[in-house]
């Protein structure tokens, strides 16, 4: 090791970005553990940003012709200066073993990111969904993962309560790229590039969850799920980590002379004390061979100890019936022991029934006494708590039942379901299945990819092509296990795809009323078909007929966008019904509300000075609750109040701003701008109680220098 150190020192003599990565290397070689999983950490991820302003300084490669195969000069090389009048770009080769320049259209010039450049983030909206009133809002960001990632640890730091991700599984089918390139299934490299990507990503997101109660859930294939459970035990050492096996494909995927394949799995990673709900779905079985037991009916007289008259006086009182239809007519108040209860008499059509059993009239010590009280029944009768049974012939009695709490509880949380009334006023009931774990094993048959991900996304959007979606019914069952009791949840999905994630959040919102969020991450990447196609008639990204294919463009904004006003992008209303638990129109949409953003590129130095302010607000916005209404420039009198929080960007007028915030509810934040630290303390100080101080743009610029790196 003494020969390799040395070996590095003078690599950095010669050329210090050289021996400085040799060195990083080295370490990275040095504390690799003698166990689990070892792998290649690549060269960090390059992306290319067609959106992107060209600015002086910037890393850029050069894009092939127009109509050229894809491939092109793949060398970074840095802005040196801009000539605006000539619209070109005079350009330095990064490589330090040879020095080469050349000057560019800036047309023929994409802004490439390696992920371990500092970013400062900002967001563009793209059009917004409004059906949610005062509801918070789905949010859908287009931009690489990774940044988004780093964006989202100074909006949503450790209040993330589940992410949910379907990370590409390395099929070798053109399915993900690393350093813009395909990686194919001969690439030796194919699976330690697979892990580098993932371990970034997670590493990051991590700072995301709550630390006190929150879940990673990762669905994956045959192909990585060995690869993946070591790495998510290494990143995650404090988590308990569960694996399951889902269902996906009853017809299986043929293989050639092997087994077909029916399922995926899903890794979960239980933070801090998080627990999955008891559920009423067997998971094991389709949802028509789950074994149901019927409500059960409990005697309302009173049997075993304390059932005596003389035990309780307030449970002892007349009820009085209709004689032919077993109707509850009044019921009486309850009486002492003293009082004759031969002397209560029933008007016509009426027969009176004590709590006395049959053969125990004339012994007074024998007496019964109901269940509740003469207050609490005439509660339960009015609530169709109460049940007639059949008359006895011999003493012509009715039998009375009544329905206990426990089995009222169930119904008001809506696991046992209320089908109407009898003609005595007592509720119909559906059968009941009594709350268990979950099952490591799932075969719901709503759980198909093909039925209800592929026949769902094609109800919403017709005819738009997007390789295997998700069920919605699977990822609404997933999430309920771990939100059913937060109905204010936020929920992350970094790996969006088509956005099945935020519409199972909404179909879970509509059915308990939850608030829930959910923040859908995606690019707009063409399909690889696509853009051999869109090559040919010479469109590049970052043309408009180009991205108008991507997927976040294409798929993923239409369908939240469907599923929320009930119609198909070309304003028909979708035809077809959602399935399972709830069970309506799929044109009635959801009243939930969304927007669209697109992540941007910041330099400090706009930041600071408030010229980058609109592309910040979203984040501010994003960071108070997303809710309500938002502050998208600065205030001309220097300060402003929204829905969520508070901007003051003079600290001058402190006071009627401070005044404006105690007037206003539901405010979380206030947001200081100022580079004075004991003008923000002070002002921080007369804040009401409950709003967080925040002081920009320090805390923007500190978070994105401190998560700078890998």
């Amino acid at each position: 090791m003494s020969r390799l150190t040395d070996l590095i020192a003078k690599a950095k003599a010669k050329d210090s970005a050289l021996g400085a990565e040799l060195d990083r290397e080295f370490k990275i070689l040095s504390s690799r553990l003698p166990f689990g999983l070892n792998f290649e950490r690549h060269s960090p991820e390059a992306v290319e940003l067609p959106l992107c302003p060209i600015r002086k300084g910037n890393k850029v490669r050069v894009l092939p012709e127009r109509g050229a195969p894809r491939k092109g000069d793949q060398r970074l090389w840095q802005v040196k200066s801009i000539h605006k009048a000539k619209n070109t770009a005079d350009l330095d080769l990064l490589d330090t073993a040879e020095f080469e320049t050349q000057t560019v259209a800036l047309s023929d010039l994409v802004v490439v990111a390696e992920f371990r450049d500092t970013i400062y983030p900002g967001l563009v909206s793209n059009g917004k969904v409004l059906r949610g009133g005062d509801r918070p809002y789905q949010t859908v960001i287009n931009g690489e993962n990774y940044h988004v990632l780093k964006a989202l640890t100074y909006t949503h730091r450790g209040k993330v309560d589940v992410i949910y991700i379907d990370p590409p599984y390395n099929t070798g089918a053109k399915d993900w790229k690393y350093n813009n390139d395909y990686v194919e299934k001969e690439d030796s490299y194919r699976h330690s590039k697979w892990l580098a990507m993932m371990e970034r990503r997670l590493l990051v997101a991590k700072n995301l969850l709550n630390p006190a109660d929150s879940v990673l859930i990762v669905t994956i294939d045959e192909k990585e799920y060995l690869r993946l459970g070591l790495l998510l035990e290494q990143t995650f050492p404090e988590a308990t980590i569960q694996m399951v096996t889902s269902v996906i494909n009853p017809k299986g995927t043929p293989k050639r002379d092997y087994f077909a394949r029916v399922e995926e799995y899903l890794f979960i990673a239980y933070i801090g004390s998080a627990k999955p709900v008891k559920t009423t779905k067997r998971m094991l079985c389709g949802e028509d061979e789950q074994e149901e037991k019927p409500v059960r009916w409990a005697s309302l007289l009173r049997s075993g100890g304390q059932s005596l008259r003389s035990d309780t006086e307030v449970k002892f009182y007349p009820i009085f019936l209709e004689a032919e239809t077993g109707r509850i007519t009044r019921i009486g108040r309850h009486v002492d022991w003293d009082f004759d209860i031969d002397t209560v008499k029933a008007r016509h059509g009426e027969i009176v029934q004590w709590p006395i059993r049959h053969g125990d009239e004339g012994d007074k010590r024998k007496h019964g006494c109901w269940q509740v009280s003469d207050d609490t029944l005439k509660q339960y009768l009015k609530d169709g708590r109460v049940q007639i049974g059949t008359r006895n012939k011999k003493t012509g009695r009715w039998t009375l039942n009544y329905l206990m709490s426990s089995d009222w509880g169930r119904i008001e949380d809506g696991s046992i379901a209320v089908l109407g009334h009898d003609e005595r006023g007592t509720l119909l009931l559906g059968n009941t299945i009594k709350p268990q774990h979950g099952k490591t094993v799932w075969t719901m048959t709503s759980h198909s990819g093909t039925d209800h991900g592929t026949a769902t996304l094609k109800m919403l959007l017709g005819g738009r092509p997007f390789p295997y979606p998700k069920s919605l019914y699977a990822v609404e069952d997933t999430l309920r296990f771990f939100v059913k009791e937060k109905p204010e949840a936020i929920i992350l999905d970094f790996f969006s795809g088509s956005g099945t994630t935020a519409h199972a959040v909404m179909r879970l919102n509509r059915q308990d009323g939850g608030r829930r969020q959910c923040i859908s991450v995606t690019n707009n990447e063409v399909a690889a078909d696509e853009q051999k196609r869109l090559r040919e008639v010479g469109l590049r990204p970052g043309d408009a007929d180009w991205e108008k294919w991507g997927i976040c463009d294409h798929i993923t904004k239409p369908r939240i966008a469907a599923a929320i006003t009930g119609k198909m992008p070309d304003g028909e209303p979708i035809k077809g019904d959602y399935k399972f638990t709830d069970e309506f129109p799929m044109a009635d949409g959801f009243e939930e509300n969304a927007e669209f953003f697109t992540l941007t590129y910041e330099t400090p130095v706009a930041v600071n000075y408030n010229l980058a302010f609109n592309r910040i607000a979203p984040l501010l916005w994003l960071r108070a609750g997303a809710r309500g209404s938002r502050i998208d420039k600065l205030p001309g009198d220097g300060w402003a109040v929204a829905d969520a929080y508070g901007l003051l960007s003079n600290v001058d007028v402190a006071t009627p701003f401070i005044k404006a915030l105690a007037k206003a509810d539901g405010i979380r934040i206030a947001y200081i701008v100022t580079d004075d630290d004991r003008r923000f303390q002070a002002i921080a100080r007369r804040l009401p109680d409950g709003v967080e101080p925040v002081r920009l743009y320090e805390s923007y610029l500190t978070n994105f220098s401190f998560t700078n790196g890998e």
